[in-house]
């Protein structure tokens, strides 16, 4: 018990700093030449998956903090939003949360058709990833753009074929999804109901379209982020599982 505890307590640990370096750094966006992915809340959702509820919250509220810091000493015309804890750390505490309990509640359920779910999942990121290769190449991204689109698609590549090898976890593709999305849609939803006003005169645009923008926001970044953090969450969570001895598949 005492060993456990103990691991629980670097994990969270060290994943807490990792999510700190990378908002301290430009490690927490991936520039994919149309969009920028953030990649913060990643390790947030690995906590959540591989410890449980109360590392994954530990790790989302020193996300929230994190924000909230960069957002006092490094302002920006947004930054007053991140002031309030409804935005900068709620919603990231609920990443940890939403990411484990889904996990938990996929799980549990034996699905006979989780591994053909699972590849038509990673096959659908592959036509997203190809085709937005595709758009760089023809727009003349930068090679760090390229090389990174390329590196996300070897990576999917290789998810595929260990999870045919070793038999899917679509429990893990899902709860990745969701607590990106969790995070996505808590943050923008709360600057929609708390400071529509503001965002749209920051954005210099009418209020009539705040709930316009807020859900392209939703879907153009929104989206794009979850596709990420499935890549790279699963990657980790079952390469960390396989390390431990344990099964990854439902």
């Amino acid at each position: 018990m005492k060993t456990s505890k103990n691991r629980k307590l670097v994990i969270a640990s060290m994943l807490g700093a990792i999510t700190i370096a990378l908002g301290m750094t430009p490690l927490g966006f991936i520039p994919l030449g149309i969009i920028n992915a953030t990649t913060l809340h990643i390790p947030v959702i690995i906590a959540g998956i591989l410890e449980g509820p109360a590392v994954g919250a530990a790790v989302g509220l020193i996300f929230g903090l994190s924000s909230l810091f960069n957002a006092i000493t490094r302002p920006n015309p947004a930054s007053i939003m991140f002031y309030n804890p409804l935005i900068s750390i709620v919603p990231r505490i609920l990443i940890g949360l939403s990411s484990y309990y889904v996990y938990a509640l996929v799980k549990k359920f034996n699905f006979s058709k989780s591994k053909a779910v699972s590849n038509t999942v990673w096959t659908v990121i592959l036509l997203l990833l190809g085709y937005l290769l595709y758009k760089n190449v023809t727009t003349g991204a930068e090679s760090l753009v390229l090389g990174l689109n390329i590196v996300l698609l070897l990576i999917s590549a290789v998810m595929i074929f260990l999870m045919n090898k070793y038999q899917a976890d679509l429990a893990v593709t899902v709860a990745s999804f969701v607590g990106s999305m969790t995070n996505t849609v808590l943050v923008m939803g709360g600057i929609y109901f708390l400071y529509a006003a503001k965002y749209m005169e920051i954005l210099g645009k009418s209020i009539s379209e705040a709930q316009a923008v807020v859900l392209g926001v939703v879907v153009t970044s929104g989206i794009p982020e979850a596709v990420i953090s499935v890549i790279i969450a699963t990657s980790v969570v079952n390469a960390v599982k396989l390390s431990r001895g344990e099964k990854t598949n439902n």
